[in-house]
């Protein structure tokens, strides 16, 4: 056979065996004067050595509490310092940080606090137009009338919710008195535990859409993240003083990982300009802190770029950062090169299960190269293409990626069947991405086995949006499917079959979504249908019903410009 695609990483640097807190401690020992937080919208500067402390306190003040190593904590908000203090903290005391999307909505928080048992959450007031607190009112009615310990009928597990900012609220512990619960006993208990600590063990819990409907909980150690976090920093050029700007959210491996973990690993510094992305608050961040490094999605720079207002602003100390989670176009990289003088600007692909990154582009890449292909293998682990039969197949050739080294996930919490069906028993996770590996180890993804749609870098699987459509009474069967947008590179398309006899139309399915769902898993379009393209024995071909809307998007664009 040919060279087979089958590529495996530089070993020659060490891995991390100590846990995350334990390297935090390390940082603010030897660096501890470095900034490493920056919130603007809060008014936070943090040291390293300010951060430790702040880490620690929040730690031992989760102890008092009852709580100890291998429970589960929820942090359900946007980004904001209490996200990072609570990051660290959870990992100093071996508790497992369960990242909620704080786009979820009341069954999708329950989901998820449900399926790992989460002892306690902290949560954000609101977000948006979401009233958080309204949420859990009405997912857990016991809440006004807590006196000490929380016991809920739905949520049994579940006995501290923990409110960032505000005042004081009936059945919520503010975050801010949490520390104050840290006395000599429970602080002597956080060393102890800390030094317990094996690398190996669950640090992270993230939850990833499924084909199956509701989402599955990929559990990371703190070897997977740790490791991943410094290596995706040392390619990305961070340095210690590096300013590193994170528009992306915390919640998602991007923010929390490459970004958090990276900075960590580094000696550098967190810069949140915001709650969430918003292109001029990003851009003022960057110029009012200097920052030399820049992450986001290719949306984000988009936005950035196109903004009439971005003359405004000096981004001249940018020289690096990371574009991922969604096709690159070549003339945005481009633009971002030349106008936003990041010159050194790499592309990365991974996905949450393997910690995420398995392939980055060098930032001395050619642009074609660098918007072209997702660039190569991290070093430690391995990567291979295989056909529909498990063989790996020539280079050159596409079939399904599968990775296996250092960042590969624990598992699915709680979820034997589906651990085995995504990662076999020699070790290599299955990641349902078609792509091809060239003669210079370069790797370029070309489709996806599974449904999902990528989303200004959400991803979203299909299934879990047609369950809830069928809950519409006046549904009979809905198929999902992503079709290109310029803009957040795929949007998402429903096409519905309504029972017969009923008034079903495009609007109703709409307003059935808002406030049910996240605001991103909404389809854009929606289209009712009689029946859905079929193969003979009845399985839904997909592939038309895309064809069909993109030639149908296109005549209506065509249509739009020509009038």
């Amino acid at each position: 056979m040919d060279q087979p695609s089958h590529v495996s990483g530089d070993c020659s640097a060490p891995l991390i065996e100590q846990t995350i807190g334990a390297y935090l401690d390390e940082v603010a020992r030897r660096d501890g004067a470095n900034l490493a937080l920056v919130v603007g919208h809060q008014g936070v500067r943090l040291t390293y050595a300010e951060l430790k402390e702040r880490a620690d306190a929040f730690a031992a003040g989760l102890l008092a509490l009852g709580l100890k190593a291998g429970d589960r904590v929820g942090v359900w908000s946007p980004n904001c310092a209490e996200w990072v203090i609570a990051q660290f903290a959870t990992a100093k005391a071996g508790m497992i940080l369960v990242n909620i999307n704080p786009a979820y909505r009341v069954g999708e928080l329950e989901h998820v606090l449900r399926s790992v048992e989460c002892s306690a959450l902290i949560t954000a007031t609101r977000f948006k137009s979401n009233d958080y607190l309204a949420m859990l009112d009405s997912l857990i009615p016991e809440l006004a009338s807590v006196h000490d310990e929380l016991h809920s009928a739905r949520l049994p597990s579940l006995r501290h919710v923990i409110k960032i900012g505000g005042g004081v609220r009936a059945g919520c512990i503010l975050f801010d008195s949490v520390p104050l619960l840290a006395d000599d006993d429970a602080l002597r208990r956080l060393d102890d535990v800390a030094a317990s600590i094996d690398a190996r063990t669950a640090v992270n819990i993230q939850f990833t859409s499924g084909t199956t409907g509701l989402p599955k909980g990929a559990t990371l150690s703190h070897y997977n993240l740790l490791n991943n976090g410094y290596f995706v920093g040392a390619a990305t050029g961070i340095e210690p003083g590096s300013r590193v700007c994170i528009p992306v959210p915390l919640y998602h491996c991007f923010g929390m990982v490459m970004g958090n973990l990276g900075c960590l690993t580094h000696s550098a510094a967190m810069v949140y300009p915001g709650e969430s992305f918003d292109p001029l608050t990003t851009l003022a961040a960057i110029e009012a802190e200097r920052c030399d490094v820049l992450y986001g999605v290719p949306t984000m720079f988009i936005a950035q770029l196109n903004n009439p207002d971005f003359a405004r602003y000096d981004v001249s100390s940018l020289r690096r950062g990371i574009m991922a989670g969604a096709p690159c176009p070549v003339e945005v990289m481009k633009e971002v090169m030349s106008r936003m003088h990041m010159g050194e600007i790499t592309i990365a692909y991974g996905m949450t299960e393997t910690s995420p990154v398995s392939f980055q582009s060098s930032r001395d890449d050619p642009v074609e190269s660098r918007v072209s292909t997702v660039g190569r293998i991290q070093p430690h682990l391995e990567v291979k293409i295989v056909d529909q039969d498990g063989r790996t197949v020539p280079r050159g050739e596409p079939g399904e990626l599968c990775t296996r080294g250092y960042s590969v996930m624990l598992g699915y919490w709680g979820d034997t069947v589906r651990t085995r069906e995504a990662v076999t028993e020699d070790g290599w996770m299955r990641t349902g991405d078609l792509a091809t590996i060239d003669a210079d180890g370069y790797c370029r993804i070309v489709g996806r086995i599974k449904d999902m749609v990528i989303r200004g870098g959400e991803n979203i699987y299909p299934r879990e949006i047609e369950e809830f459509l069928h809950r519409h009474p006046d549904v009979q069967d809905a198929q999902v499917i992503g079709v290109p947008d310029t803009k957040y590179g795929e949007e998402l398309c429903a096409w519905v079959v309504p029972r017969p006899g009923t008034q079903l139309d495009e609007e109703l399915v709409r307003t059935f979504c808002p406030g049910q769902i996240a605001h991103y898993k909404v389809p854009r379009y929606v289209r009712i249908v009689q029946e859905f393209p079929t193969t003979v024995t009845g399985k839904v071909q997909k592939f038309q019903m895309r064809e069909l809307m993109i030639r149908e998007l296109a005549l209506a664009s065509s249509s739009s410009e020509a009038s």
